[in-house]
């Protein structure tokens, strides 16, 4: 028998078993629990935890620490070219089962139970966000990373806009601010701040529905906004959607932190990123040219490390 067959044949024994052939499609697109696994595939946590083991054991997941729990990922970037092969045939089966539209209508009614805690924090917290985000970030920390956007011609979007920092930072600087947020009570928030900016339109909606046209826009910015939902990409490939051919979006973020209790308390869905998985995100949305900067702490900021990224919509004649 050749060296490499035991290897392969090990693999195949992993991906044989139909509850892992499930289990995987939910991690390759979403780092999940035990506990979100279990209520999706409606297993016991026993059951999820021994298959998950053996799927660890054979490097096909990749776990990492998050307080007292752990989080589960399809370890993609640490498969061999054959192994990859292998699992795009099971997947591809995996898919065509009944038990697979079952998996992925309660995946997605997970997500969305996610993105209603961070509603609610939202419902409940607006009139002291300010203080809240000022306390963990400081005062004004966005205008380092806004002043290469300013050009007095442009029509930019504060995409999930909050109760309007941005915007009105923004207001007296360009031709028009959209300012777009998903929370009622944030944007009432938002009016009261921006009553005295003209330029200044704001529109109710979700980040990844955003209520504006095509090509509309020749800058974006969303900032610390992408942490409370489940599904950042998408939020990214709408912001991209919007810009005109040249347009630029700005992203600001927390990068990746452990401080689990801001899921709890602030509805947090992610802790943090690695600026590079924005990158990806970015470039995936058709958006090229990206580029990722550090910003300097507040001095009595108490929040985990920001970061920016700037990248822009290709021109449609780049030649």
């Amino acid at each position: 028998m050749p060296p490499a067959a035991p290897a392969l044949l090990s693999s195949m024994s992993a991906l044989a078993d139909a509850t892992r052939a499930r289990l995987l499609r939910l991690v390759e697109r979403h780092e999940l629990s035990v506990a979100d696994l279990c209520a999706v595939l409606q297993l016991p946590q026993s059951t999820v935890s021994r298959h998950l083991k053996v799927l660890g054991d054979e490097g096909w997941v990749r776990a990492r620490a998050e307080g007292t729990s752990r989080l589960y990922r399809l370890a993609l970037d640490g498969l061999e070219p054959r192994q990859r092969r292998l699992w795009s045939l099971v997947r591809e089966q995996a898919a065509e089962t009944p038990l697979a539209v079952h998996d992925d209508r309660r995946l997605a009614s997970a997500l969305a139970e996610r993105q209603t805690r961070s509603q609610e924090f939202f419902s409940s917290a607006a009139g002291r966000w300010d203080r809240l985000r000022a306390e963990m970030y400081g005062e004004r920390f966005d205008l380092a990373a806004l002043a290469g956007l300013l050009d007095e011609e442009w029509v930019v979007g504060d995409l999930g806009c909050g109760t309007g920092q941005v915007a009105a930072a923004l207001a007296p600087f360009v031709r028009r601010v959209i300012a777009v947020d998903g929370s009622r009570a944030m944007l009432r928030a938002a009016r009261q701040r921006l009553g005295a900016h003209p330029s200044v339109e704001i529109r109710q909606g979700r980040l990844e529905a955003l209520p504006l046209d095509d090509g509309m826009l020749d800058a974006a910015v969303v900032c610390l906004a992408l942490h409370h939902l489940p599904e950042p990409s998408a939020a990214l490939r709408e912001a991209a959607r919007t810009l005109r051919p040249g347009g630029r979006l700005l992203v600001i973020e927390m990068l990746a932190h452990d401080r689990r209790e801001y899921r709890e308390q602030m509805g947090h869905v992610w802790l943090g990123f690695d600026p590079q998985r924005i990158v990806a995100w970015l470039e995936d949305a058709g958006l090229a040219r990206a580029r990722v900067h550090a910003l300097p702490p507040a001095r009595h900021a108490a929040g985990p490390a920001l970061f920016s990224v700037t990248a822009r919509k290709p021109k449609e004649d780049s030649r």
